[in-house]
């Protein structure tokens, strides 16, 4: 029987490191006595081996959460557990939240790191939304938790990727080509990849910087399939290159939903909740998602939309073509969104705001604060691509425009 490919072990060495000594601590790495909880599935255990080494050489503390794949075909051997789960559990253990381990967990711990190595990207297929949805929001008080502590500066987290046949399959792709993709987005071809990735975030900084220079009261996202336009609102700034996502070549806003009006298509298909989702299409009015179509799975779409405040905005995403190392479409979304392409990439996400992308210190706001800046909040936080062409236009507060961003990239850089 063949075997799967596996990348050669300096890669996955080099990948470790840029997880563990670069994307955590918002680029500086861990710190000695400092505890991380990694969560990997089984099929990338030879990055989760390399990765476990990396936090121990770095003096760090493990909590591990080792995960069984989900197999594309079910047997004796090898139980899809997460279809298992919503097939036959009630909405009463849907609904069941671990408060007081999750709670020690989040009080435990610094800092996280979660892989993605889908072995089946339709796990869910045909399965209510509803319940994925319900499953959600039981467990928004954790991730409230989480945001609070990362609000205080206790708390930082990355996710990277691990390829696998079946996320080769959906991007048309060898899983060689697959990984190569990776390889070269991440830079682990380079003798030192977290010098590179500190050289493409100066690059990134330089645009976030001029970006927020710039009195911004609201952007015209327009294109063959847009004609959207989105409020920043006060108190907002522009965030990127911080080390949540390897790779991560995006610059984003947590803008005012309440000012986003308009309609958008999206290009790149959606895999989320073990379903695929092509041909999305939005249409705001007042801030709100008034009407949502989709070719395919569409029930999934407004389901999740259904979900308590996903009908609003929680982020406006520009990638820079000039940035980013990755050509292909690789069937998800870490990758996706920070794509660069003939044309970049820009893309908005449904559902939770980030409150870095507030000007002030956040650990003096309420709950009452963020509603009053137009900070969404909700358990839902979805992202979505297109890789078409747009042009940005921004809207200064004394009433000039500025092309900002054309062709894919950002007009003020040359």
């Amino acid at each position: 029987m063949k075997k799967d490919y596996v990348p050669p072990k300096k890669i996955l060495e080099n990948y470790a490191k840029v997880l563990v000594n670069y994307a955590l601590g918002g680029g500086t790495g861990i710190k000695k006595g400092e505890t991380v909880y990694l969560t990997v599935n089984e099929y990338a255990k030879p990055l989760y081996v390399e990765l476990y080494k990396a936090i121990i050489k770095a003096g760090g503390n493990v909590i591990q959460n080792y995960i069984p794949d989900d197999k594309e075909t079910y047997d004796k051997a090898n139980a899809n557990v997460s279809r298992l789960f919503y097939e036959h559990a009630t909405e009463t253990q849907i609904k069941y939240f671990p408060e007081k381990y999750l709670k020690g967990l989040i009080d435990e711990i610094d800092h996280s790191i979660y892989i993605i190595s889908d072995t089946d990207k339709h796990v869910l297929k045909g399965i209510d939304p509803k319940k994925m949805m319900m499953r959600g929001e039981a467990f928004r008080p954790y991730m409230k938790w989480r945001d609070h502590k990362e609000n205080h500066g206790k708390f930082t987290w990355t996710l990277g990727l691990y390829g696998t046949p079946a996320m080769a399959k959906e991007a048309k792709m060898s899983l060689k080509e697959y990984w190569e993709q990776i390889i070269k987005a991440c830079f682990l071809d380079k003798p030192n990849p977290i010098a590179e990735w500190k050289k493409v975030v100066k690059m990134i900084q330089k645009a976030q910087d001029k970006l927020n220079s710039m009195p911004i009261e609201k952007l015209h996202v327009f294109g063959p399939d847009a004609d959207l336009f989105v409020k920043l609102g006060e108190k907002k700034k522009w965030m990127g290159g911080s080390g949540r996502n390897i790779p991560s070549f995006e610059i984003y806003t947590s803008p005012d939903w309440r000012g986003t009006e308009g309609w958008i298509r999206f290009s790149e298909p959606l895999y989320r909740y073990g379903n695929l989702i092509t041909g999305i299409e939005l249409w705001f009015k007042d801030g709100k998602v008034v009407k949502s179509k989709a070719k395919q799975n569409e029930k999934v779409l407004k389901g999740m939309i259904a979900t308590k405040n996903a009908d609003k905005i929680g982020e406006y995403s520009l990638t820079d073509k000039r940035f980013s190392r990755i050509t292909k479409f690789m069937a998800e979304t870490l990758f996706d969104e920070n794509v660069g392409g003939k044309y970049g990439n820009t893309h908005l996400a449904l559902g939770n705001a980030y409150h870095d992308c507030f000007t002030e210190d956040p650990t003096q706001m309420t709950e009452e604060d963020w509603e009053e800046l137009g900070f969404n909040s909700s358990s839902v936080h979805t992202d979505i691509v297109s890789t078409t062409p747009r042009t940005v236009t921004a809207y200064m507060k004394d009433g000039s425009t500025e092309v900002i961003y054309k062709d894919g990239q950002f007009t003020f850089l040359k």
